[in-house]
């Protein structure tokens, strides 16, 4: 039987024909292979083939994106000469062109792991081609992992992962399972590349608050202008997205010039998508998103303009949602752009930021795994029987805490068991080619709207169509008249949404009511019902979420005055989170939808002396009631201690022998150590029960706090026996020679020196300082009239050298009050000479 394809036909001029033969051998000592090769060599234009040549079965090739296995499925068999859906074919998500003799079938990652999950041993097909694999995409990786697991099983199915990056010998260890998989390098035939640079002028930056601002768009098109104006051949830019790619395209469209303006983006019709893939009459420049990096071929290009900007899925923990963040490209997505220029001839790519730039980009893109929410396919894994992915050749393992994350939601939904053994419902919920709770959506709304209606609503969920002025009926009703670009795609999917219903409905799995209902909010609420949102205040654009995320309706909403809403799309932006579609919710549903996040809860709080509780009723973040209530004794000790915790113990009100105590009791650990008790905030709030229990129970029973003895309380801490010593060790006063007994001021910070401000005279006769625990007392020596006269901690050196000076200064200003010029043997005083006292 004759070969199915012409290899030397389909070959011609590639260089991965030079490879043909190390990759034959590759497959036929081993079954698997890596090719690495950078884009443009055709790896994926004649690698299938090859492969179809060589087996009896299918041959499935993977993209990482729809428009990329449209396009190299026709670029095949027009290179085969061929009719597309014949030896060639390709099938994407709401669209299909293959037959009984379709030998080499294009399909998404995705497609890919469905398939896998439906028909774990992949019958009839004899190899698999997974293309993009260093993309590190999601699906890609989930279909990597699935597959070696499956070629470990089935010594007859071939395998190669292509890669363009210089990443291959992780996926060649991954792979090849016991033994790394071969790896066949292949050399690009690149022309001289040009590499310029034009950061956009002073003050004109490339993100703002609400995504890439107008200002450098027109500098990428003003940029792309000139460039076009000083070169020949074709051009592309690169864009991070669609609202981009169409406002750059829009500034470049000029009716009088002879060079076509084509936009490329995955929300084209396929018609415009193949229109700005092929070479037309005049010159043209394609601008495009990232879809045209890597797996898309783009013919007659010269000029690459990159803005520098992709865009990437992200899951914000903190705010409970994914959304895809505009970033600065990392350099091996800028290396393939620019590559894009010189695979025909010489080219030149114009970098629309600074050159000092580039060594600070990250070298590639994080892989999805490690940033997106992880829902899907952590359901996926359930269902092939690796929970978390565990067993499987996952490059990267997913993040713990993303894992329990996206397991916590799976439960909810009722799809996996506390073990993360995946459910019947699960396993309904992973036959819908969609997010898990859009699939529950759909079943739950054809339960309440019907069929036709909840497939139209989750069709509509599910495209990346933008609501006009965030209103999700609006985006509908265009859709249904057909005046929505995506019209076409979006009755695709319903309809096989549908049909996919009456599927279920036949295994006895849903039960649709007849008639189709008007409501849309409770459909979208059943998909998320963290997105259940409340208004603030009456007349904000500003809503609280259940998951607890604040975010604003845009400016120019369509959506009137609503106090509820069903939120289907919220971006994150610099200044929080943006409603990018809703639809109005009333009250009735809003509760009925998330009946399962209400929740009561007894608030117990102790402010300004008062125990105070209030029974709070909530759906989710958001307050539906409060009731206060009279809390119970235990109750109530509970939030003083919260407090304390809280607020500190400067909360209670501290005497100033509690204070001193305090002190003391602090100085003694410090000077003392063990067994005298640590005495600081923490230390106390370790052992709150054990010295402030009794006045707990009575803060919570309203004592006021300034009726706390809490140097009675804090003597609880001093240890037994010794607790009789503490006033003799840390004494509290200090008898002075006149027998007055002084206050020792004992510092803030034990580190520091205990104080005793006492009058010069009462201090006659005592020659040597005295010491608490060890430590000699800093004495402020004090005028008759409480002044300061001198500092010191060495009384004995003090008389001799200090006093004289003291003395000769103040006893004519004090002529009433005794000078000696001996004061070590002068009688003591309190009062003047003549008192006696």
């Amino acid at each position: 039987m004759a070969d199915p394809f012409d290899l030397e036909r389909i070959g011609a001029g590639l260089p991965v024909a030079t490879a043909l033969g190390a990759l034959r051998t590759a497959l036929e000592e081993s079954g698997r292979a890596v090719v690495q090769a950078p884009p443009g060599t055709g790896k994926t234009t004649l690698i299938p083939p090859l492969l179809a040549n060589t087996a009896p079965g299918r041959v499935i090739v993977t993209q990482p994106r729809r428009v990329a296995a449209r396009a190299a499925a026709t670029r095949l068999a027009a290179l085969a000469g061929v009719p597309l859906g014949d030896l060639v074919g390709y099938r994407i998500r709401g669209e299909s062109r293959v037959s009984a003799r379709t030998r080499v079938e294009f399909c998404t990652t995705g497609i890919l792991v469905r398939r896998l999950l439906a028909e774990p041993d992949l019958p009839g097909v004899s190899a698999i081609v997974l293309d993009e694999v260093h993309e590190r995409q999601l699906d890609s990786d989930l279909a990597f992992a699935m597959v070696a697991e499956v070629a470990g099983l089935r010594d007859d199915l071939r395998v190669v992962a292509m890669s363009a990056t210089l990443a291959a010998d992780r996926f060649a260890a991954a792979l090849g399972g016991s033994a790394p998989a071969p790896v066949v390098d292949i050399a690009a035939t690149l022309h001289d590349l040009t590499v310029r640079w034009a950061p956009p002028p002073p003050g004109v930056t490339a993100l703002g608050p609400r995504g890439v601002t107008d200002d450098f768009l027109a500098h990428v098109a003003a940029t792309t202008q000139q460039a076009l104006a000083s070169g020949t051949g074709d051009g592309l830019v690169f864009l991070s997205g669609v609202r981009e790619v169409e406002r750059v395209a829009g500034l470049l469209a000029d009716p009088v010039s002879d060079i076509d303006v084509l936009p490329l983006h995955g929300r084209l019709p396929p018609r415009e998508q193949d229109r700005a893939l092929a070479v037309g009459p005049r010159r043209r420049v394609v601008v495009a998103t990232s879809v045209a990096e890597s797996s898309l071929t783009v013919p007659g290009v010269r000029l690459v303009v990159d803005a520098g900007l992709a865009r990437e899925p992200r899951f914000d923990a903190a705010r409970g949602m994914t959304g895809l963040v505009t970033r600065t490209e990392s350099r091996s997505s800028a290396e393939q752009r620019a590559g894009r220029a010189a695979r025909e001839g010489p080219g030149t790519v114009v970098r629309c930021f600074a050159a000092e730039t580039w060594p600070r980009l990250e070298a590639a893109p994080a892989p999805e795994i490690l940033t997106a929410d992880l829902t899907r396919a952590l359901l996926d894994l359930a269902c092939w029987g690796a929970p978390r992915g565990e067993g499987l050749a996952l490059l990267d393992p997913p993040p713990p805490a993303a894992a329990t994350r996206a397991e916590d939601t799976l439960r909810e939904l009722g799809a996996i068991d506390g073990t993360g053994a995946v459910t019947d419902l699960g396993l309904r919920l992973a036959r819908v080619p969609a997010d898990p709770r859009l699939a529950r959506a759909l079943f739950l709304g054809a339960e309440s709207v019907g069929v036709e209606r909840s497939a139209e609503i989750v069709a509509a969920l599910e495209s990346d169509q933008r609501a006009p002025g965030a209103d999700l009926g609006a985006l509908l009703r265009l859709l249904r008249s057909d005046r929505s670009p995506g019209a076409r795609a979006w009755r695709t999917e319903s309809d096989r949404l549908a049909r996919m219903l009456e599927a279920e409905r036949s295994r006895g799995n849903v039960a649709p009511i007849s008639g189709n209902s008007a409501e849309i909010g409770p459909v979208v609420a059943a998909a998320f019902p963290d997105r259940i949102a409340r208004r603030r205040q009456p007349g904000s654009p500003a809503y609280l979420l259940s998951s607890g995320t604040a975010a604003e309706l845009p400016r120019d909403h369509a959506l009137g005055d609503q106090e509820w809403l069903a939120i289907a799309e919220v971006d994150r932006v610099a200044s929080g989170a943006l409603i990018r579609s809703a639809t109005h919710l009333n009250e009735d549903q809003a509760l009925a939808s998330g009946a399962h996040l209400i929740t009561d809860t007894d608030e117990v709080t102790w402010r300004g002396g008062r125990v105070a509780g209030v029974r709070v009723r909530r759906l989710g973040a958001i307050e539906l009631t409060r009731t206060p209530f009279r809390p119970d004794a235990a109750a109530g000790a509970e939030a003083v201690r919260a407090a304390l915790a809280a607020e500190g113990l400067d909360t209670l009100v501290w005497s100033e022998d509690a204070t001193g105590l305090r002190r003391r009791m602090a100085f003694a650990h410090r000077h003392l150590g063990t067994p005298w008790p640590a005495i600081d905030d923490e230390a106390l709030l370790d052992r709150l029960d054990e010295w402030l229990g009794p006045e707990i129970l009575r803060l919570a029973e309203g004592t006021p706090a300034r009726s706390l003895d809490l140097a009675a309380a804090l003597r609880r801490l001093l240890p037994w026996p010794q607790a009789g010593e503490f006033d003799a060790m840390v004494p509290q006063r200090l008898e002075v020679p006149t027998g007055s007994k002084i206050r020792i001021a004992y510092p803030t910070d034990p580190a520091d020196r205990p104080v005793l401000a006492v009058k010069l005279q009462e201090c006659f006769g005592l020659t040597e300082t005295p010491r608490v625990a060890g430590v000699p007392i800093l004495f402020h020596l004090l005028s008759p009239a409480g002044r300061p006269l001198a500092v010191t901690d060495d009384l004995a050196s003090f008389w001799v050298n200090a006093y004289p000076g003291v003395r000769a200064e103040n006893r004519g200003r004090y002529s009433k009050h005794p000078w000696p010029e001996d004061p070590l043997t002068a009688p003591a005083r309190r009062g003047t000479t003549r008192s006696g006292r």
